[in-house]
């Protein structure tokens, strides 16, 4: 049995990954190749994480964008339902 209801994948870029790192936004926006005001809202759960986004992390050595991008599948399916 899986969650029931998985993180917005923007919570763990926050928490798994930028504040471990101590980067601010701007530093983030610019390791992972995306515009600042964007991640700004991804991590605030307000718009999906794009495969720009999934890329972006990948190429930092931040898991797959592949997971990332099943992280925000599974969190869309948990609001579907």
């Amino acid at each position: 049995m899986g969650m029931h209801n998985p993180p917005h994948p923007g919570q763990l870029i926050q928490h798994e990954v930028i504040v471990p790192l101590g980067l601010s936004l701007e530093q983030a926006a610019d390791k992972f190749q995306v515009d600042v005001q964007y991640l700004g809202a991804v991590l605030a759960g307000q718009v999906e994480l794009s495969t720009e986004l999934a890329k972006g992390l990948e190429d930092a050595g931040v898991s797959t964008a592949r997971a990332w991008l099943a992280m925000q599948s599974a969190f869309d399916r948990s609001r579907a339902v």
